[in-house]
């Protein structure tokens, strides 16, 4: 899972940022060591300035961004405060835009979100000091996710490589199992550590998300870059024949429900958190030998006894079809600005540097799309390696489908794609009929949206 990294480019640190919304600290060139003498001096100072942050973060990811804007407001003396949201977030920040209180920032985790807010002009363009942050640590790729019609309002803080599958190497190795490079191959691997008395895949199906996920790395894989993107913006229709073969494909394991981890209604009611601790819990013994997701899964894995590397690995989605390519699927959060404050400016210019995301990597569970920060940051062989692949990437990857489209469709709990493929996952047999539903919502969802 290593890549060899292209060379690194120079970053551009905060005390080189002279303007008002630069953040002055000594030392903080070197990718984030931190002077505990170092205070904000002069118009640099922030001192009394309240900033309000909406994320929907909870548990150990709002615990890790806390410790990051600790550091902001010990750099600068403003005052900031986490705003538990709800999700969709877009709908919570509706409601705070229409009762005249929005938070200065806003941590958005969907494309679509931010194409959203945009056209309802609740976001404030980046300010210079947070562009030349962005230019100087970020590829093109994740530059352009963050801008809508050529105007940048997002800054891609934390980033997802969703095409991996950990797995329990003890059970891995009581069933002789090793590591498929193929939807074959890895078929075969579950049968094979199915025969050993462990069942071999957990699934989160409560958390319609992840089905996404699922779905979107066999497609991609065996559809292709071209059609994944015209399918995100709905050019193709979820009729398509492409995506009877991805279906097909999933039913392959979703129609064996001895596969699953408490079969087919175990899956469906196991939220994403479980799906990862039972697969390190029980030592040799789990509910499930492997879970699909991210590498944000390395923060549910911490929570149990299993350690990174040792304990849990993970190995690249397998590849689908002789044809098919291993797939890069990408999810991130964006920071965006919904005041146009100094406070906001400062803080989206922060988060855009090696030294924010240094602070996170250091505690794991987190992946940054800055191509200037120290993969020594980050706590483990196997972390690093997630990391330096997705840099090493460049601009070949593709994003989230479902974070791309309306998040009517894309992204709300018990509706559109989220509701379907749980259904599917339910009664995969039912193709036509999960295809005709997916095209339905879709059609109503991007409907509503061109309109605005």
């Amino acid at each position: 899972m290593r890549t060899t990294l292209r060379p690194r480019k120079a970053a551009v640190t905060f005390t080189a940022l002279t303007t008002l919304a630069a953040l002055a600290l000594a030392g903080c060139g070197d990718g984030g060591t931190k002077d505990p003498e170092a205070k904000p001096t002069g118009d640099l100072s922030l001192k009394g300035e309240k900033i309000e942050v909406a994320a929907v973060w909870t548990g150990p990811e709002q615990e890790n961004f806390t410790k990051v804007l600790k550091e902001f407001e010990r750099r600068t003396g403003a005052t900031v405060t986490f705003v538990p949201a709800q999700d969709p977030i877009v709908n919570f920040l509706g409601t705070k835009i229409a009762g005249g209180s929005p938070p200065d920032v806003a941590m958005l985790p969907q494309v679509g979100a931010i194409q959203q807010a945009a056209a309802q002009k609740w976001l404030k363009p980046v300010g210079p000091e947070a562009k030349a942050q962005l230019a100087a640590n970020y590829s093109r790729g994740w530059q352009e996710l963050g801008a809508v019609d050529g105007t940048q309002y997002g800054v891609y803080f934390k980033a997802a490589n969703k095409s991996l599958v950990w797995y329990n190497t003890a059970v891995f190795e009581n069933a002789g199992a090793t590591e498929p490079k193929t939807w074959k191959e890895f078929l075969a691997t579950a049968e094979t550590v199915s025969a050993s008395g462990v069942t071999p895949v957990s699934v989160g199906g409560a958390d319609g998300w992840t089905l996404t996920d699922w779905f979107e790395n066999v497609y991609l894989s065996q559809a292709g870059p071209e059609k994944y993107d015209r399918l995100a913006k709905h050019q193709i229709k979820w009729t398509d024949p492409s995506v009877t073969a991805a279906l097909t494909t999933l039913a392959e394991l979703f129609g064996k429900p001895s596969l699953l981890a408490g079969g087919t209604s175990g899956a469906l009611q196991t939220e994403y958190p479980a799906s990862v601790t039972q697969t390190f819990t029980g030592g040799a013994e789990p509910k499930g030998a492997m879970v699909f997701e991210g590498d944000f899964a390395a923060v549910n894995i911490a929570q149990t006894e299993a350690k990174i590397g040792t304990d849990a690995k993970a190995f690249p989605f397998p590849k689908v079809g002789d044809a098919g390519t291993v797939p890069v699927v990408t999810g991130g959060d964006a920071a965006v600005a919904l005041k146009d404050t100094r406070g906001a400016q400062a803080l989206l210019a922060f988060l855009a540097s090696p030294d924010a995301a240094k602070i996170w990597a250091e505690a794991g569970g987190f992946l940054s799309p800055n191509k200037n920060l120290d993969p020594a940051a980050y706590p483990n062989d196997v972390q690093r390696g997630i990391a330096e692949a997705l840099i090493g990437a460049g601009d070949d990857f593709r994003f989230d489908m479902s974070d791309q489209m309306p998040q009517s469709f894309g992204g709300t709990p018990g509706k559109g794609e989220w509701k379907a493929l749980q259904d599917f996952l339910k009664n995969p047999k039912d193709i036509a009929g999960t295809q005709a539903r997916l095209e339905a919502d879709a059609a109503k969802a991007y409907r509503a949206a061109a309109k605005g």
